[in-house]
């Protein structure tokens, strides 16, 4: 039996292919970037054929690189950026423009219009969500509204919407599969978590047609096979998740009450709340982890939308730094922020703030201000967010955070999560394999076709490479908070109409 699993990772800047082998240990991979697309202020788009190309050839590069064939993998897991959505048609699959990522603040108007109605209630009791642009269906209502052709087409079954992950799995099975899973639809605005189906009210007040929308299947489970044509030979996909739920997955959250962060283009903290379906109070979102064997996992999750972003900005807009990677280097030339605070809402606030017309503030600059104590801020800023965010689930869930399990790219800055642990007061753990997202996918496609037998045979596999421990005293801790939540103020409401 080959058992090797190869997980899609689908990220909102690259595509990866990474083969896991029993062990959980990734043994071969490749990365490709891609464009990203700003048609106007807090507008984000993609090529949808560009993530498929990339997609497609670092899958082949991974096992090329490993020398292997199809037969030698078990199956596919996909893990993708969840709130961007693709429209495509039913015949032939050609894609409808762009992709509108989960950055766009595209749709903000339609969600006052809701929100005015005094629908926010309604969704909230639902789907966990708030009426946000951040989330998929109020992107599609904007595409369908624009062009009344497509609307008419989308009405008469010809017209096609997924997210990314969907929009995958219809090119790896040549059109044969057009499918979800719980963890992608939960973020749609169109998706009730409780009855576990797609809500015929909400698709209604959207005007999105219940024939565009995909099929939902468990997280891990069967969702078709790869055309041979691709690979060679026909290969298993057998596990989807959105990328925040894999990460979960992957860093073996399975108790109620665990935690995990995630260091990517954003910050996304998400806590297992186990059968329960925790309703927030302090603005947090109410989501589906996974669902294996028809049982669902709940989660609650509060998403930073600009986390690592803020730090290719510095790389991209500001030209201080070569490579990102160079952050922690520039940030160690100085001892400390200088005085400076960075609020990086470049479209917005999330989580717990939710502020479409927050932007980016840098304040306490002075003469003497350097790249140095801005790169510093920038990471600090991180930190800081995801306080926000752990603060607020606490109280939601009446279960301190104990402590945080940690995951993508910045978690290998040890400075980044040593600072995180002094301003959370808590211990920031960081596991061997940090490609966690990547690795839940695989877990969850694994556990379908026999490759790990069950959840335990996944938390065997979760070894710790480094602890980090809180050392800053509370007082000094408590000025720091004080002064970054004074930031925040001055950072929110800034283009608002």
């Amino acid at each position: 039996m080959a058992k090797l699993v190869l997980a899609l990772d689908q990220g909102t800047t690259s595509s990866r292919s990474i083969l896991f082998d029993k062990r959980g240990s990734a043994k071969h991979s490749a990365q490709k970037e891609f464009p990203q697309l700003f048609p106007s202020p807090g507008h984000v788009e993609h090529d949808p054929e560009a993530i498929w190309k990339t997609q497609l050839s670092t899958a082949r590069s991974a096992l090329k690189r490993a020398k292997l064939a199809a037969r030698d993998v078990a199956a596919i897991g996909i893990t993708n950026q969840r709130e961007t959505i693709v429209l495509w048609e039913r015949d032939g699959g050609r894609t409808i423009g762009n992709a509108i990522v989960w950055q766009s603040r595209i749709s903000s108007k339609i969600c006052e219009r809701l929100q005015a109605d005094g629908l926010e209630r309604e969704f909230r009791r639902k789907t966990g969500l708030v009426l946000d642009p951040y989330f998929s269906g109020t992107k599609i209502k904007y595409l369908l509204d624009r062009d009344p052709v497509l609307r008419r087409r989308a009405n008469r079954g010809e017209i096609l919407a997924g997210t990314i992950d969907t929009f995958l799995l219809w090119r790896l099975t040549n059109g044969a599969v057009h499918a979800t899973d719980p963890s992608n639809a939960s973020r749609t605005l169109l998706y009730d978590i409780h009855k576990l189906d797609w809500d015929d009210g909400l698709l209604k007040i959207l005007g999105v047609p219940r024939e565009m929308l995909p099929e939902v299947r468990d997280s891990s489970g069967d969702f078709g096979t790869t055309d041979p044509k691709l690979f060679g030979r026909a290969i298993p996909i057998a596990g989807v998740a959105g990328d925040q739920q894999a990460a979960t997955f992957g860093q073996g959250c399975f108790r109620r009450g665990m935690v995990k962060n995630t260091y990517g283009t954003g910050c996304f903290l998400l806590m297992n709340t186990g059968a329960d379906a925790v309703r927030s109070k302090n603005g947090l979102l109410t989501t589906i982890g996974w669902r294996i064997g028809g049982k669902v996992t709940y989660c609650l999750e509060g998403s930073v939308f600009v986390g690592g972003a803020a730090v290719q900005w510095l790389r991209d807009g500001l030209g201080i730094l070569r490579e990102s990677s160079d952050v922690e280097r520039l940030a160690a030339s100085v001892p400390d922020n200088g005085g400076v605070a960075f609020v990086p809402a470049f479209v917005g606030l999330g989580a717990p703030h939710w502020d479409p017309y927050a932007r980016g503030t840098i304040v306490g600059i002075e003469r003497s201000t350097t790249g140095g104590h801005i790169a510093r801020a920038a990471i600090e800023a991180m930190c800081f967010q995801s306080l926000d965010v752990a603060q607020a689930m606490a109280k939601d869930s009446g279960v301190p955070v104990r402590g945080l399990r940690v995951d993508g790219g910045a978690s290998l800055n040890d400075a980044l999560l040593q600072f995180q642990a002094d301003i959370l007061g808590r211990k920031v753990v960081r596991p061997r394999v940090s490609e966690t997202t990547a690795l839940g996918a695989a877990y969850l496609a694994g556990l379908a076709v026999g490759v790990w037998k069950s959840q335990r045979d996944v938390e065997r596999n979760w070894a710790l490479d480094r602890e980090f421990r809180p050392n800053m005293r509370p007082k000094q801790r408590g000025a720091r908070i004080e002064r970054w939540r004074d930031a925040v103020q001055r950072a929110r409401g800034w283009a608002q109409p």
